[in-house]
């Protein structure tokens, strides 16, 4: 938007008091805490390699073609694993899968194939875990990863989508919320 524009749409600008200063990362996280975020178990490999991380982070890229959009850390051990394989689900969890999702988020320290005790899995095109009981589940390949500082945006081409029943899970301020 140009500053033309902006004067047009009657916004104001914020002078940023040092515009060459870093914003404060703790700052940051403290803003985003307060955006909700569906929570998604997002799981790739298969038999004893399989392992997964609970993201807020997946969303719909395109329905036009359809493509998810979801966003990993670097340093997750999910990464090394879906780069591996280039397949991965995006399993939209609810409230009956927090345990679920703790054990995704690492919580109790549950690493790799651990993650996965608790809950049935199936398969569906690609091969990545899909929970059985999903409130909705999206099968997707690989179709482009971007390596930005500390993350990986991937790009999934969806080949399958699982719909079940059920609410999806949120996360706000540091906590699973149900939208029920």
């Amino acid at each position: 938007m140009t500053i033309q524009t902006a004067h047009l749409l009657n916004l104001r600008a914020e002078p940023a008091t040092d515009p060459v200063a870093e914003v404060d990362p703790q700052a940051l996280k403290g803003a985003l805490r307060q955006l909700a975020g569906g929570v998604s178990i997002i799981t790739t490999g298969s038999e004893l390699e399989r392992t997964g991380a609970t993201v807020t982070s997946a969303t719909a890229l395109s329905v036009h073609p359809p493509r998810m959009l979801v966003s990993l850390n670097k340093t997750s051990s999910t990464w090394p694993v879906l780069q591996k394989h280039g397949t991965f689900a995006v399993n939209i969890v609810g409230q009956r899968h927090q345990q679920l999702a703790n054990q995704f988020a690492g919580v109790g320290g549950l690493k790799g194939v651990e993650r996965y005790n608790g809950a049935e899995w199936i398969q569906l095109v690609s091969g990545a875990p899909i929970l059985a009981d999903a409130v909705s589940a999206i099968d997707c390949e690989v179709e482009e990863a971007i390596e930005r500082h500390s993350h990986v945006l991937i790009i999934g081409r969806v080949l399958a989508v699982r719909s079940g029943d059920g609410v999806s899970l949120a996360y706000v301020d540091g906590g699973y919320h149900s939208l029920d």
